[in-house]
C-alpha cells in the first residue's frame, strides 16, 4: 500500500501541492503564485490555463522534493477557491475568457435587478445564499450574456461551466479525451443554483438565472473516487483523485470541526468562519450563509453556517502592492508593533463591497480617524485590527444565529503566522484563539477526505488523534476597552456603507 496522500490546494493567489504521511505530517510541498488580472475597477480575473499549468508544476515539484513517484500516493484531494467561474469548450478545452473570480462585482446590475424584483427570499430559501455578486450564478449569467457566441455554444454542447475544482479535475482526468466533468456538493452549494436540501441542480433557480442545465457538472460527494489524474507528459502511472471540496469546507475537516457546534476561522485573502450545524440546514436571519459543510461518500451531508468576509489578508497585500507601505506581507507585524494602539484610526477594507453580515455591494474602502499624529504604523495596525473586527462582526451574527456563545476560536491560514494579529483577535473577541500544530488545514482537510475515501484512514475518530494545538492566545483587554473600540469600528463601517451609489 502507498504510504502518502496528497492535496492540490488551489487558492485565490497561489496553487500548492502538499504531501502528507499517515500521521498527518507534511512530507513535501511546492507552491506557485498566479497572475491577478484587474481589467477595470471591480473586475478580478485569473487565467485558467495558467492555473492548470501551476497545478501540474506543484504536484511534480512536491513529488520531486520528497523523492516520490505518483504511485507512492494512495490518492490526492483537490481543494479550491470557491465561486470562481470558468466556462470552456469541452471539445477543444479552451476557456471562453478568463476565470471570473469570487471577488468580482461585474454581476452587480443583475443582482440588483433580481433584488428589486423581490427574488431575494426565494433564492435564499432554495440555495441558502443571499443575492450577491459573490456567487457563481451571476458570473455565469454575465458570461452567457456578454461573451460573443457563449450562449449559442452552450445550446449545442460546446460550452460547459465549472468552478476551479471542475476545471482542474476535467483537465487532469483526460480533458477532451474523457475528462470527468464533476463538482462536489460544497462547491455546488456556492453556485446559487443547487437545491440545498435535495443536493441537486434546482430547475427554478436555473430558470431564474437563465442558465442551461446541460452546462453544469455532475454533483458528487466531497469524498469518494473520481478518476485518475495525470501530470506532466501523461506518461507513467497517475494518481487517484478521491476528494474535492471548497477550501473553507476542507479546512473544517482539517480542523476536525466534524461535530455539531464546532467552528473555525480561516484567514486568507478573505476570512471565512464556519460552524458545523449537523445533518440539517439552518437558515440565518443575521447575514450568514447556509451551506453544505461536506459529504462523505455513502453518508448524509453535514451543513454549516458561514460568515464570509471579502478582504482581510488582501488588505495587507493592498498596503504592499498598491500603496507601497510595506515591502513584504511579513513586514506588517513589526511596523504595527511600533505603536501601542491604532491612534484612533479605523480602516474598513470594503474594496468590493462588504460581505457578511452586511451584504452591501455598494460599500467602499474607508479610513477614518486620521490626525496630524497618524503614522504609517497606525495604518498598519488598523489594517490588522480590520481583519479582527470583521471577524467579530461575524462571530456576533453566528452567536445570534445559533443561540450559543463561542468559548474559543480555532484559526488557520496565512495570517495566523502574524502573532500580533492573533493577539488582537483574542483581545477584540474576548475569547481564546487556538492555532493547530499543523497550520495547513485546507490542504490537510482535502488529504484527509481523500485518505478516508481510500481506507488510508478509517474515519474522523482516527483523525481526531492527529489534531494538536500549536499555540493559544488569551485575551488581555478589559471589557470596557473592548466595547469602546468595537463601537468605533461600527461607526467606521457605517461611513463605508452605500458609498458607491451615493447613499452615504
Amino acid at each position: 500500500m502507498a504510504d502518502f496522500v496528497g492535496a492540490i490546494d488551489q487558492g485565490t493567489t497561489s496553487t500548492r501541492c502538499i504531501i502528507f504521511d499517515h500521521d498527518g505530517l507534511e512530507v513535501a510541498r511546492k507552491q506557485l503564485e498566479h497572475d491577478q488580472i484587474l481589467p477595470r475597477p471591480g473586475w478580478v480575473e485569473h487565467d485558467p490555463a495558467q492555473i492548470l499549468q501551476r497545478a501540474h508544476e506543484v504536484v511534480l515539484g512536491a513529488l520531486a522534493t520528497a523523492g516520490l513517484a505518483p504511485d507512492d500516493l494512495v490518492a490526492i484531494g483537490v481543494t479550491n477557491q470557491r465561486e470562481t467561474t470558468v466556462v470552456w469548450d469541452p471539445v477543444t478545452g479552451k476557456p471562453y475568457l478568463n476565470a471570473i473570480v469570487w471577488q468580482d462585482t461585474r454581476s452587480a446590475q443583475l443582482v440588483s435587478a433580481l433584488a428589486r424584483a423581490g427574488k431575494g427570499d426565494f433564492v435564499r430559501q432554495r440555495s441558502g445564499l443571499p443575492l450577491a455578486t459573490y456567487f457563481s450564478a451571476g458570473k455565469l449569467r454575465w458570461i452567457l450574456d456578454n461573451v460573443e457566441g457563449a450562449r449559442a455554444a452552450a445550446a449545442r454542447g460546446r460550452a460547459v461551466f465549472g468552478t476551479i475544482d471542475s476545471w482542474l479535475i476535467w483537465n487532469l482526468t483526460g480533458g477532451p479525451r474523457g475528462g470527468r466533468h464533476v463538482t462536489d456538493v460544497t462547491n455546488a452549494s456556492r453556485s446559487q443554483l443547487l437545491g440545498l436540501r435535495e443536493l441537486s441542480w434546482d430547475q427554478e433557480l436555473l430558470d431564474l438565472f437563465d442558465i442551461p442545465l446541460e452546462m453544469l457538472p455532475e454533483v458528487r460527494p466531497s469524498s469518494g473516487p473520481v478518476g485518475v489524474a495525470r501530470f506532466g507528459d501523461d506518461a507513467g502511472p497517475g494518481i487517484l483523485v478521491a476528494a474535492a471540496l471548497g477550501d473553507q469546507h476542507a479546512a473544517m475537516i482539517g480542523q476536525l470541526c466534524t461535530r455539531t457546534g464546532e467552528a473555525k476561522n480561516t484567514y486568507g485573502t478573505g476570512n471565512f468562519l464556519l460552524v458545523n450545524t449537523g445533518p440539517e440546514p439552518v437558515w440565518s436571519e443575521h447575514g450568514l450563509l447556509t451551506t453544505v459543510c461536506y459529504q462523505m461518500e455513502g453518508q448524509r451531508p453535514t451543513y454549516a453556517l458561514e460568515g464570509s468576509i471579502a478582504v482581510t489578508g488582501a488588505a495587507v497585500q493592498w498596503l504592499r502592492d498598491q500603496i507601497g507601505l510595506i515591502g513584504s506581507a511579513g513586514e506588517i507585524e513589526g511596523l504595527a508593533s511600533a505603536v501601542d494602539d491604532n491612534g484612533g484610526v479605523y480602516f474598513v477594507p470594503a474594496f468590493s463591497g462588504l460581505f457578511a453580515p452586511y451584504w452591501d455591494a455598494a460599500a467602499r474602502g474607508t479610513v477614518v480617524g486620521l490626525t496630524r499624529a497618524t503614522t504609517k504604523a497606525h495604518l498598519a495596525r488598523a489594517t490588522l485590527e480590520a481583519i479582527c473586527y470583521q471577524t467579530k462582526d461575524v462571530v456576533l451574527a453566528m452567536e445570534q444565529g445559533t443561540g450559543t456563545q463561542m468559548e474559543s476560536l480555532r484559526v488557520d491560514g496565512g495570517v495566523t503566522a502574524n502573532s500580533l494579529c492573533m493577539q488582537l483577535q483574542a483581545d477584540i473577541l474576548g475569547i481564546p484563539v487556538s492555532k493547530p500544530a499543523i497550520s495547513e488545514t485546507t490542504a490537510l482537510g482535502a488529504a484527509f477526505a481523500a485518505g478516508c475515501a481510500t481506507g488510508f484512514w478509517s474515519g474522523f475518530e482516527e483523525l481526531r488523534s492527529l489534531w494538536h494545538e500549536g499555540r493559544r492566545w488569551e485575551p488581555t483587554w478589559g471589557a470596557a476597552e473592548r466595547e469602546e473600540a468595537y463601537r468605533s469600528w461600527r461607526k467606521a463601517v457605517e461611513r463605508s456603507l452605500g458609498w458607491e451609489d451615493g447613499q452615504a
